[in-house]
């Protein structure tokens, strides 16, 4: 227990004074954001700050910090560790500096602000994969709450009938005006992902559940390496390249730059506090990290929650808690969509004020994604999971040339450039490694991954020292 509220002040004051570190780092004023500069009544639409942190929260909060925390707890309490300092160091950081760059380039989404600070290959390469991680986005975050509700409605009511309602809601979202739909039940949404979370820790609580302690040591029941798996498990719950395609609709939406910090470094720390959650329900409610991972092979992520839900809080209080559960990948998905929807109309050029051009690009995505819900939900999430690891990546080394460009300092690029070698070695040693990947050795993977990250650090800093800096009054990228 003491962990645990340990855990959520750090959360908070890391919010409080990492957060304005981060603020002053990147220098916000009073310049007219791409909202108020050029709404358009699609895309660009301004909106009050409480409304626009609330999308930017369900946005970002997919299954991530919910089966990602299970998935990441049957490390053991060591993931607490990572949770915190990954979200206020790492993921809270990019969120933050992508959602501000992205202001300052037009509301560009992230393929065009890596080209912009990487270069035109780089600019290709990110098109192509953040679309490849919004379509396998949009297919998990299908499949995973349809599961969920299936097993609270009658029998035919399954599983593929409540893939086709989500994907026809998917349509919708992806090509209605964003303050139509997704602006107004959203702030809902939001009511009920709070309720969830104080729900399960309320129940663990009355049901005298310990709630586990720190203890920095790998006690996965098969002895699967913490370094580099437990990174890349956690994904979207410490921190998720998936946000960085997320966050530039709500730079399109935010009406001041001062606010910032409040909407997209603050919405990261929520998410992580919903990861604690998880990840502590999930050890506390099984007693052991080889009981919850006997649970998950057994039950599935979308069958342990419904499993501590229901047996916590009864049918309806499991019904509440669920439903917070779901709304989670079901607002990720839609934006997901939505997000490629504005990659493809960014890449091509394609103005979308018409609803016949959204059409258009949309109806292909969601084809794409209808198709990728019949395969098996364990492989498509483990090829999300790197790939989302190695897109935050590739951001924080954009965002680390942006800050050695324009910050007051150039070594304020640390900020970012830290992140950015940690997430380095962390990818390239997981593909290395993996199942899905080179399946080499350790003894081989862990050097080679070291080797990767310090040379792109190297890289990086030898690049820093000769870049070109803009006057002091001309900190626009």
């Amino acid at each position: 227990m003491i962990t645990f509220v340990v855990a959520l002040l750090l959360l908070f004051v890391g919010y409080q004074l990492y957060g304005r570190v981060a603020e002053r780092v990147f220098r916000p004023d009073d310049r007219p954001t791409p909202a108020v500069d050029h709404p358009d009544g699609v895309d660009y639409v301004p909106m009050k700050t409480w409304r626009v942190f609330l999308i930017q929260l369900l946005n970002i909060a997919g299954t991530g910090p919910i089966f990602g925390a299970l998935m990441g707890a049957v490390f053991g309490p060591i993931v607490f560790f990572w949770i915190v300092l990954g979200s206020i160091l790492g993921g809270a950081v990019h969120d933050y500096m992508c959602g501000m760059i992205s202001i300052r380039l037009n509301g560009a989404s992230v393929s065009e602000i890596v080209g912009t600070y990487l270069g035109r290959a780089a600019k290709q390469i990110m098109r192509v994969f953040s679309l490849v991680l919004l379509i396998l986005t949009g297919a998990v975050f299908t499949t995973s709450p349809a599961a969920l509700i299936a097993r609270l409605t009658p029998a035919w009511m399954d599983t593929t009938f409540w893939v086709v309602v989500i994907l026809i809601y998917y349509l919708l979202a992806t090509l209605l005006p964003i303050d139509k739909l997704i602006g107004k039940i959203y702030p809902v949404f939001g009511v009920l992902l709070g309720l969830m979370a104080v729900c399960i820790i309320g129940g663990l609580l009355a049901g005298g559940y310990g709630l586990p302690e720190i203890a920095l040591e790998n006690r996965h029941p098969d002895g699967l390496p913490a370094w580099p798996f437990m990174f890349v498990t956690v994904a979207c719950g410490a921190i998720s390249g998936f946000h960085a395609t997320q966050t530039p609709m709500m730079s399109r939406c935010i009406q001041s730059e001062r606010e910032g910090r409040r909407v997209f470094y603050g919405a990261m720390i929520a998410e992580g506090v919903i990861a604690l959650v998880w990840a502590a329900a999930g050890v506390a409610f099984y007693g052991t990290t080889g009981g919850l991972q006997q649970a998950l092979a057994s039950l599935g992520q979308a069958g342990v929650v419904y499993d501590i839900a229901t047996s916590l809080l009864g049918f309806a209080g499991g019904a509440l808690a669920i439903s917070g559960v779901v709304i989670c990948p079901i607002s990720s998905g839609d934006t997901a969509f939505r997000s490629a929807r504005l990659t493809i109309a960014d890449w091509f050029k394609i103005d979308q004020a018409k609803m016949g051009k959204r059409l258009a690009v949309t109806l292909p995505l969601l084809a794409v994604g209808a198709a990728l819900t019949q395969i098996d939900f364990d492989i498509v999430w483990r090829y999300f999971t790197w790939s989302n690891q190695t897109l935050a990546m590739l951001f924080l080394w954009a965002a680390s040339v942006y800050l050695a460009r324009y910050a007051k300092k150039r070594w304020y690029a640390v900020m970012c450039a830290a992140p950015a070698t940690f997430m380095s070695g962390v990818s390239a040693t997981y593909i290395l490694m993996a199942d899905e990947g080179f399946r080499i050795a350790g003894t081989i993977a862990y050097p080679v991954g070291a080797a990767f990250a310090l040379g792109c650090a190297l890289l990086f800093f030898r690049k820093a020292r000769r870049m070109e800096r803009p006057a002091e009054d001309a900190a626009q990228a």
